[in-house]
């Protein structure tokens, strides 16, 4: 599996495949386990989508680091993408983290419709 290089190309990959109302579900499953109070419509607009996560994440890094570290425990963001990133812009940061969100959840459900 060749991950998405960028936002549009994992939503267009999603949308071929028919799962991008699975990748919502898949995100809205791991937010409720890990807690947190977001619930994407089925519906979404990909760009509502990624400015409603963007905002989420810069708010849980700001306000409530321990849920946003709980999050990505959860939905198993590789620890090594995330130190990676640069930490000195929390706006970007947290755009960055939410590509590797999606990203991740993308695996999930790309795998489970293929096996």
């Amino acid at each position: 599996m060749k991950l998405p290089a960028t936002f549009e190309d994992l939503i267009e990959e999603a949308n071929n495949l028919d799962l991008y109302k699975k990748l919502i579900l898949q995100l809205n499953k791991d937010f409720l386990l890990a807690n947190i109070d977001l619930d994407f419509h089925e519906d979404v607009l990909p760009s509502s989508l990624k400015l409603l996560l963007h905002e989420a994440v810069y708010k849980l890094i700001q306000e409530k680091f321990t849920e946003y570290l709980n999050l990505l425990y959860i939905i198993d963001v590789p620890e090594k993408a995330v130190k990676a990133l640069d930490g000195d812009d929390i706006l970007k940061l947290s755009e960055d983290v939410s590509f590797l969100i999606l990203k991740r959840e993308w695996q999930k459900v790309w795998f489970r419709n293929k096996y």
